[in-house]
């Protein structure tokens, strides 16, 4: 297997809501931000070629499938469907794609299936060949989401997933179309049902999605003010990380603007931070 990290659209999200019950008077510390409070989001995808023998895309950003007021609402950076670019640029188009994996069906991780906005156009589904595969439970939150989250959500994607004949729900550890190359690690902290992919085992890494979305939140009590259930998430986060320190595990970060990739290990006061940060993956081999 061989592994590229693919930024998709970007995004500035208040601070506040990215760190929970953290004050601000810590976490700007960590995170620089603008006049609005707002913090510089990534949407980072993960491609592997060789998986299985297919080319397999690991969650698809933001995208660009907002109206122009939503998109300043929400805070998306660019007009233009920043993933597809990033595919071009490895000579790929989204027709080259066997299957997308979504961990979950937040617009954050899955507005990238759908093409650019435009004005009087019904929402598209891109990824004319790609199977989608999440987990059911998750899928079922999208197609019944709470008070509490159902902004986080794309109403007609479901929909149009279900009418592509090519949606894979995922129940168990493994998806049977990517057989035992990629195991599933389910977290309902952030949201009911929300599926981890590990890739490669031991020496291997894992898609943390919004379990850790980035380097800040490897710290134990961090968590966000859009997390379900933040105790319950710090005790998955908790056995995630024992998991990767004890197997050489690294974590890949979907939403953490300056590192793709990291390793796991502890500090002096024995909590868990990382090392070995890398910016991006570019054709990395995996065995």
């Amino acid at each position: 297997m061989r592994l590229w990290s693919v930024l998709g659209n970007s995004q500035r999200l208040d601070g506040g809501a990215m760190f929970g019950n953290v004050p601000k008077a810590l976490w700007s510390r960590w995170v620089e931000p603008d006049e609005q409070n707002r913090i510089l989001l990534a949407c980072r995808a993960l491609l592997v070629q060789d998986l299985a023998g297919q080319r397999v895309l690991f969650e698809t950003g933001i995208g660009a499938f907002f109206a122009p007021e939503l998109r300043q609402r929400y805070g998306v950076l660019e007009e233009r469907h920043v993933l597809l670019d990033s595919l071009a640029s490895l000579g790929l188009t989204d027709a080259d794609i066997d299957a997308v994996v979504l961990s979950h069906l937040h617009f954050d991780h899955a507005g990238g299936l759908l093409a650019r906005w435009a004005a009087g156009e019904p929402p598209r589904l891109l990824f004319p060949h790609a199977r989608f595969i999440v987990g059911r439970e998750a899928f079922a939150r999208a197609k019944n989401p709470h008070p509490r989250d159902r902004a986080s959500f794309i109403p007609e994607l479901p929909r149009l997933l279900e009418e592509s004949g090519r949606l894979e729900l995922v129940e168990g550890d493994y998806a049977p179309s990517l057989g035992t190359a990629v195991r599933f690690h389910r977290s309902d902290g952030h949201t009911p049902g929300m599926l981890l992919a590990e890739i490669g085992g031991s020496g291997g890494l894992i898609f943390c999605a919004d379990l850790i979305p980035g380097r800040p939140w490897v710290h134990l009590p961090v968590t966000m003010g859009y997390d379900r259930f933040p105790e319950g998430l710090i005790d998955e986060k908790r056995l995630l990380l024992e998991r990767a320190l004890e197997q050489g595990i690294r974590l890949f970060f979907t939403h953490d603007p300056g590192c793709a990739v990291a390793r796991v290990c502890r500090d002096a006061q024995g909590r868990f931070t990382t090392a070995e940060e890398r910016p991006e993956l570019v054709g990395e081999a995996l065995h």
